[in-house]
C-alpha cells in the first residue's frame, strides 16, 4: 500500500478541497461542516483553509440548507450541501423535488441547478434511529435528480468532482460503513470520472454480480471465494443509480447468463427490482436462471444488535449465487 493511500472519507475531503481551490464559485454548507469539520470529518480543515464565506455552518434546518443551495445555484454558484445523515434528508426532499429537479425544465433551459447534496447513508456503524437508512430508490424515482453512490476512495474522488461540475442537481450518497474500511492511492489531480456509467470491478464469465455502495465490499469478497471454487464472477458497480447504465449490465448478463443483485436497501420497489425488470425485458433469452436479489428486509432498519442480520452478508450472497448456479 502506498504511503499516500487514503480512505473514502478522505477522498471526499480531497475532492472538496480541490474544487474549492480551483473554482471560486464553489461553496460548502451544512450542519457543523465548518468549525467541527462535519460529523464524519469529511470537511475537516476546509473552513480554516478557505474561510467562512466558502465553508459555512448552517442551522439545523435541512429544508433551509436545500432551499439556500438552490437559490445559490440559480445565481451562478456551485453549492455543495451536506445532510448529516440520509435519515435527515426528508425535510430537504420537498425543495429537491419541487425546485431543484425542475429548474431546467421550468425555465426551458434558461437556468440550471448545479448543486450537490451529500449525505452519508446505510447501516453498519451501530447508529441510533434515523441514521442508517438506504432510501436511494426514493430519490432515483424523481426525474431531474441524478443519484450517485461511490464504493471506493478512487470512485469517491472522481465521481464527486464530476458531480460538482455537473450543471444539474446531484444527490451524492456516501456509504459510511466503508468510510474508513479500505485505503487506495488517489492522485489529487482533479480528474473526474464519468457519471451515468457502471464500473466493472471484476471480469467474469459464469455469473454477473450487480451491486453498489457498501455492499460492493461483501460482493467482491464473494467473487474471490467463488474464484477459489472455479466460478468466474463478474462484478458490476452501478455507481450512478440514476440515470441507470443498463447497457453495461445487459452486456454482462448476455455474456454470463446469470445474475445476482445485491443491495442493503429494503427489497420491495427498489433499484434492484428495476434492474431485474429491465433484464427480464431486454435479456430474457440470455438468462439460464431467474435473476436473484439479495437485499435488506422490508422493515425499518433495526438497532445495532440486529443490524448485522439486516445487512446482506457474504454467506447470504454466496447462497444466492449457488441457487442461481444450480438452477436447472
Amino acid at each position: 500500500m502506498a504511503n499516500n493511500a487514503i480512505t473514502l472519507v478522505e477522498a471526499v475531503t480531497q475532492a472538496l478541497a480541490y474544487e474549492l481551490n480551483a473554482d471560486p464559485d464553489t461553496v460548502v454548507l451544512g450542519e457543523d461542516v465548518g468549525v467541527n469539520g462535519g460529523v464524519f470529518r469529511a470537511t475537516a480543515g476546509l473552513q480554516q483553509r478557505f474561510g467562512k464565506d466558502r465553508v459555512m455552518d448552517t442551522p439545523l434546518a435541512e429544508s433551509m440548507i436545500a432551499g439556500a443551495s438552490i437559490g445559490m445555484a440559480a445565481q451562478g454558484l456551485k453549492p455543495i450541501a451536506e445532510i448529516q445523515f440520509m435519515g435527515f434528508i426528508f425535510p430537504a426532499v420537498d425543495q429537491m423535488i419541487t425546485h431543484a429537479a425542475r429548474m431546467r425544465n421550468r425555465t426551458r433551459g434558461r437556468l440550471t441547478c448545479p448543486m450537490v447534496m451529500r449525505a452519508p447513508f446505510g447501516g453498519g456503524i451501530h447508529a441510533p434511529e434515523h441514521h442508517s437508512e438506504s432510501t436511494e430508490a426514493l430519490l432515483a424515482h424523481i426525474p431531474g435528480l441524478r443519484v450517485v453512490i461511490p464504493s471506493s476512495p478512487t470512485l469517491a474522488y472522481g465521481l464527486l468532482l464530476a458531480a460538482i461540475r455537473d450543471p444539474d442537481p446531484v444527490i451524492f450518497l456516501e456509504p459510511k460503513r466503508i468510510y474508513r474500511l479500505v485505503k487506495q492511492e488517489v492522485p489529487d489531480n482533479g480528474e473526474a470520472l464519468p457519471l451515468d456509467v457502471c464500473f466493472q470491478l471484476r471480469e467474469g464469465t459464469d455469473i454477473t454480480l450487480v451491486t453498489w455502495g457498501a455492499s460492493t465490499h461483501e460482493t467482491l469478497k464473494v467473487a474471490n471465494t467463488l474464484a477459489k471454487q472455479g466460478v468466474s464472477a463478474e462484478v458490476i458497480d452501478v455507481a450512478t443509480i440514476k440515470p441507470l447504465d443498463m447497457n453495461t449490465i445487459l452486456q454482462s448478463v448476455e455474456k454470463t447468463g446469470r445474475c445476482v443483485i445485491v443491495h442493503e436497501a429494503c427489497r420491495s420497489f427498489g433499484v434492484g427490482a428495476e434492474i431485474a425488470a429491465q433484464i427480464a425485458e431486454k435479456a430474457l433469452t440470455s438468462l439460464m436462471a431467474p435473476v436473484k436479489r439479495v437485499t435488506g428486509y422490508d422493515t425499518v432498519m433495526p438497532y445495532f444488535k440486529l443490524e448485522k442480520h439486516y445487512l446482506p452478508s457474504e454467506a447470504q450472497i454466496l447462497a444466492g449465487v449457488q441457487e442461481v448456479l444450480e438452477y436447472a
